[in-house]
């Protein structure tokens, strides 16, 4: 009974939450349909909702989705661990590091002024038309945001705080894991969650550039093909995957930065009988 009663209060709760937002779908789904009734807009411009859901629905019922789907899905994420591990590390380093600055900062800002579908064609020489060039890809457009972010966060620690620690005779190490990379946590899951969708859009354009599968891949054959239904059934699904991946960030966020004000409040509130 106790655990029910904790139960009920917790999906009420995220049902009120969820019903904004999809009021707001749902009347932008029928302004869509009437739009395209009222002015009798031809399917191969802007198709009606119906016809999506049904290019949707197709496509999951006979099973030609779900492989473009476990495509993305795979690539975006390698790409994003690797790029995500990759960033946090060299701003650690980079923050930590006078001299690592001065000789790799520049360079790393240079590279972030690319247009990263610039180096797209050199990175398929180097890594072949495979999955390995989108994860590389998807690992470089994601990367910079969480760097910056980690860097910003480290420099932000209290320094009365870090004296406080060097008076008791802690190790730079000490310092680095448990004081500042707490104190940077909000800034490192700030970008974690830029990085998802960032992510996204590495997958696709290199999708987009050369590839036999993947989500991009369905939009842009369906392109050729003119079957403009399918092209917005893929990009509805980038939406939902990356609008999951976001949540799920929000969510460890949540959790696993306990000592946040906010995270407190909350947890609070779920452990209250």
């Amino acid at each position: 009974m106790r655990k029910s009663s904790k139960l009920f209060p917790q999906l009420w709760s995220l049902l009120q939450s969820a019903l904004y937002p999809l009021t707001s779908l749902a009347v932008l789904i029928l302004i869509w349909d009437q739009a395209v009734r009222l002015w009798a807009i031809p399917d191969y411009l802007l198709p009606a909702p119906a016809a999506v859901f049904e290019a949707l629905y197709g496509g999951f019922a006979n099973g030609s989705l779900w492989p473009h789907i476990g495509v993305t899905l795979a690539e975006t994420f390698a790409g994003y661990a690797i790029g995500s591990l990759l960033a946090v590390l060299f701003g650690a380093l980079l923050a930590e590091s006078k001299t690592f600055e001065r000789f790799v900062y520049p360079l790393l800002i240079g590279l972030q002024a690319t247009p990263k579908v610039a180096l797209g064609p050199i990175i398929l020489v180097w890594f072949g038309f495979g999955a390995a060039s989108k994860v590389v890809l998807v690992a470089l457009v994601c990367f910079f945001p969480l760097f910056v972010n980690t860097i910003n966060g480290i420099r932000r620690t209290d320094p009365d705080l870090l004296d406080a620690c060097r008076a008791f005779s802690a190790s730079r190490l000490y310092l680095l894991l448990h004081v500042k990379f707490p104190a940077a946590a909000s800034d490192v899951f700030a970008g974690l969650q830029i990085g998802v969708s960032l992510a996204l859009i590495g997958a696709v354009v290199a999708e987009f550039l050369s590839a036999q599968s993947g989500l991009g891949y369905l939009i842009a054959s369906s392109s050729v093909s003119m079957s403009v239904a399918t092209m917005f059934s893929g990009v509805i699904l980038l939406a939902l995957i990356g609008l999951i991946g976001a949540q799920i960030v929000r969510w460890l966020q949540s959790y696993l930065i306990f000592w946040e004000p906010g995270a407190h409040r909350a947890r609070s509130r779920q452990e209250r009988p």
